[in-house]
């Protein structure tokens, strides 16, 4: 189940495994309340017990003759980038399972933990997505901003989702968030 980034950007082997996909909604809430390392502290979207939204989301149905081994092993492969690390996926956590969800004997999906401190805030959410954009990841459209744009080009609406734009077009002065991108990269955001 893709509910990110995952959903535009599966990767070359993920994507070719897709034999078709499914619109649904997460049978559990997300929300911006992780740190990802990987986008610079970026907040990104993950599963949450307080707050959050279910929101729409993709299955990815995969190929008959790809195993729930496979399966596991090509997810962990899309989000950590380790590809020669065999028996990785097995021992992967945060790698959660539907069992029978929409009639699928296994349905997998990123269960990454929520990393930023409470209280969440719109406030805190713009600060980290600011900052990365400002940094390397920010120069390969990797950062906060961009990956906000991203969900909310998708139709994700989450009870932070908002706020936390307002707080992004505030911080830099901006109408919208590419110019908010625009503006953090070139320096002339009014943080």
């Amino acid at each position: 189940m893709a509910f990110g980034s995952i959903v535009e950007e599966p990767g070359a082997e993920l994507q070719a495994a897709t034999a078709r996909r499914i619109d649904v909604e997460t049978p559990f809430r997300i929300e911006f309340a992780r740190s990802s390392r990987t986008r610079g502290g970026a907040p990104t979207l993950v599963p949450v017990t307080e707050g959050g939204a279910h929101v729409r989301a993709l299955v990815l149905v995969l190929h008959e003759q790809v195993t729930v081994a496979d399966a596991r092993a090509i997810l962990y492969r899309r989000e950590t980038g380790r590809l020669n690390d065999p028996g990785a996926a097995s021992r992967a956590g945060w790698i959660a399972e539907l069992p029978g969800y929409q009639g699928m004997s296994s349905c997998f999906y990123t269960a990454l933990e929520a990393n930023i401190p409470p209280p969440l805030t719109a406030q805190k959410l713009a600060e980290f997505a600011v900052r990365s954009a400002a940094g390397p990841s920010g120069a390969s459209l990797r950062d906060g901003i961009c990956y906000l744009q991203q969900q909310k080009r998708r139709g994700i609406a989450t009870p932070l989702m908002y706020p936390y734009e307002e707080e992004v077009l505030a911080r830099t002065g901006a109408r919208d968030l590419d110019e908010a991108w625009r503006r953090v990269r070139s320096g002339s955001a009014s943080t």
